[in-house]
């Protein structure tokens, strides 16, 4: 197959250096050659016959940059150095010819594609799958209800994923947020589209009730909610230009906690101050329950600490204050409950 060279070339596969693991492919290929067990898929376009690949960019990507040394300089001019591992020639003899498989139109290939990557042997990862959907309905040419058919997914699913897209899209487009700003080394799509069909994700970026049920449209953020919206996606994802950590350690419960400090202007005002989601959850929960909660962690360790003391040798001066310390503000707690439990039952039986 001749591989063709196009004005954006260099862009895409610095594009796709940065986001789809290509120096791993470049590596594995240098090891190991090209192993040609997986066509690559593409579509003549009749204006220009030229083909466009449409499964497979990452492989064509390495194999380019194998093969063509001035990419990498051309690639360098725009601020990404690409570093091509050494390949023998006996390797780079592999890069040569490669299968192509050649589809009449894009919904053919939707559905050969689909099917591979949604529910057979190579399978995608949710943002994967979300971006195919959505190019998909993009397309016109089907609803969602029967590309969720066609994949074997669930229409629900389907739909809140591509809406997840929508607002992913509008943050990039807006400046205000990129994956390739997000602090978190995994990019867990499916913490986005479980937390914009929360109610209270809902309210405090302004979408409509249900609004994930509907059919997707661009731009669902309203404009003077894109602050909110950029809140949300780096207490979810971190920022690495902010220097800021992800409030979520793991969907459950962090990602239901989130959603109900959002729900307190109180919350909010602990979060944007940078302070733990712990911390900003507590202030929306009543007083009564926080305490409660807070003496049943603290006899849990204290059992703890109990159960392992055969650990303390007595040579450790500070961890003796420390104990010191926990023994005075446990009489110090346990004193002012009981005076509390006094005056209480006293009042009961004057009530009486």
């Amino acid at each position: 197959m001749a591989i063709s060279a196009c004005p954006t070339d260099e862009k895409i596969i610095a594009q796709l250096y940065r986001g789809e693991e290509l120096e791993e492919l470049l590596q594995s290929i240098a090891a190991n050659g090209y192993i040609d067990i997986e066509p690559l898929i593409v579509l003549l376009d009749p204006s220009d016959q030229k083909f466009t690949v449409l499964e497979g960019n990452r492989r064509l990507a390495a194999i380019r940059l194998f093969r063509e040394s001035g990419l990498v300089q051309a690639i360098a001019k725009d601020g990404l150095k690409i570093s091509v591992p050494e390949i023998s020639e006996d390797k780079k003899a592999s890069l040569s010819t490669v299968s192509v498989y050649r589809v009449p139109d894009r919904d053919a290939a939707r559905s050969f594609i689909g099917f591979k990557h949604i529910n057979g042997a190579a399978k995608w990862e949710s943002y994967a799958k979300a971006k195919f959907a959505a190019a998909w309905y993009r397309s016109g040419n089907t609803t969602l209800e029967e590309i969720a058919g066609k994949i074997g997914d669930k229409h629900d699913t389907i739909r809140r994923m591509v809406s997840a897209i929508y607002v992913l899209e509008q943050a990039e487009r807006e400046n205000i947020f990129t994956l390739s700003d997000r602090k978190t080394t995994k990019f867990n799509f499916s913490h986005l589209y479980t937390a914009l069909s929360s109610t209270n994700y809902m309210d405090y970026l302004g979408l409509k009730t249900a609004w994930s049920r509907y059919n997707p449209q661009e731009n669902p953020v309203p404009a003077d909610k894109l602050d909110r919206l950029r809140n949300v996606l780096v207490w979810v994802y971190g920022s690495k230009e902010e220097d800021k950590n992800s409030v979520i350690q793991s969907q459950n419960p962090d990602l239901r906690n989130l959603g109900e400090t959002l729900a307190s202007a109180e919350g909010v005002h602990i979060l944007l101050a940078g302070r733990p989601l712990a911390e900003a959850y507590a202030s929306t929960r009543p007083v009564d329950e926080v305490f409660s909660s807070a003496l049943i962690r603290a006899r849990s360790m204290l059992r703890d600490a109990a159960s392992s003391l055969r650990g303390y040798d007595g040579h450790d001066q500070s961890l003796l204050d420390i104990a010191e310390d926990i023994l005075e503000t446990a009489q110090t707690v346990h004193e002012r409950m009981k005076k509390k439990f006094n005056t209480a039952i006293g009042g009961d039986k004057s009530g009486g």
